[in-house]
């Protein structure tokens, strides 16, 4: 299990654009990047691979899950 205890923890920057998605991630973390609900940070968080997590994003930018 990954310690959180220093994660930093910043709020997405669509996140409360009229969606009702509050996400937050950490990426001060050695080697992942933590995302959680900000709105309910005491059920914990993903943690992924810094990598995969950057890679998720080039897909998203790329419009890859647009509907």
């Amino acid at each position: 299990m990954t310690d959180l205890t220093r994660a930093q923890w910043q709020k997405a920057a669509r996140s409360g654009t009229g969606n009702g998605g509050c996400v937050e991630v950490a990426g001060n973390l050695p080697g992942v990047t933590a995302i959680r609900d900000s709105k309910r940070p005491e059920d914990g968080a993903h943690v992924v691979d810094r990598a995969a997590f950057a890679a998720f994003l080039a897909d998203v930018k790329a419009g890859r899950y647009d509907g």
